[in-house]
């Protein structure tokens, strides 16, 4: 694998599995954290820069060169991405991977939906519907991701619902989302333009079910 590929929020807890799995790979691998010290374990000739992603100064030179851009973020993620689109745009990368949150879209049926929304906060995830609004209205090659509630289990096992069909299951592993998006990393014709729903099977419920 010969991608160059620039992971924003590298020192998360999915990003971190996403990254091991990278560097396995031989990946081109540039690495944007807030914190150096909060990456644990960087692959040989990564590159590591520390920063705000919303710092001009930062995200453009990072985007340089650079085939996909793989995005797990968290806090004010509208503003976020409304920024990374800007800067892919001029700097005129393509690809772009970015996880969000499942319930953005009230795709999530019954007695769980309720429940997700009233725990995560409807105005968190109205938050996270403009982010992906953002994305989608962009113009880019994206991949949207909506995992479940996650888990750190050392396991891939995963399905994928569209945006347009009710969500499944209540839980997935981190790893699971990682490896899925490195999956999309690797064949970035995969999945373009989808927004995805990311489940464990088996796991429906009321709650979230982590067997």
């Amino acid at each position: 694998m010969t991608a160059k590929v620039l992971v924003l929020g590298a020192s998360g807890r999915i990003a971190r599995w996403a990254v091991d799995m990278l560097g396995h790979e031989k990946a081109e691998l540039t690495l944007l954290a807030r914190e150096r010290t909060r990456l644990p374990d960087v692959p040989a000739g990564a590159r590591v820069i520390e920063g705000d992603v919303l710092d001009p100064d930062v995200l453009g030179p990072a985007l340089r060169g650079q085939d996909v851009v793989y995005a797990n973020l968290a806090g004010n993620l509208d503003e976020l991405a409304r920024h990374i689109v800007a800067v892919m745009n001029g700097a005129g990368v393509r690809r772009l991977v970015f996880v969000t949150a499942l319930g953005i879209y009230d795709e999530v049926p019954g007695a769980f939906g309720r429940w997700n929304t009233q725990t995560i906060g409807a105005g968190t995830l109205s938050t996270y519907r403009s982010a992906a609004d953002a994305i989608t209205a962009s113009g880019l090659d994206y991949t949207i991701l909506r995992p479940a509630w996650l888990s750190d289990k050392d396991e891939i096992d995963h399905e994928v619902t569209q945006r347009d069909e009710p969500f499944r299951g209540t839980t997935v592993s981190r790893k699971s989302v990682a490896s899925l998006a490195v999956e999309i990393i690797k064949d970035p014709a995969r999945w373009v333009r989808c927004d995805l729903g990311v489940n464990k099977p088996g796991t429906d419920g009321d709650r979230p079910v982590f067997d």
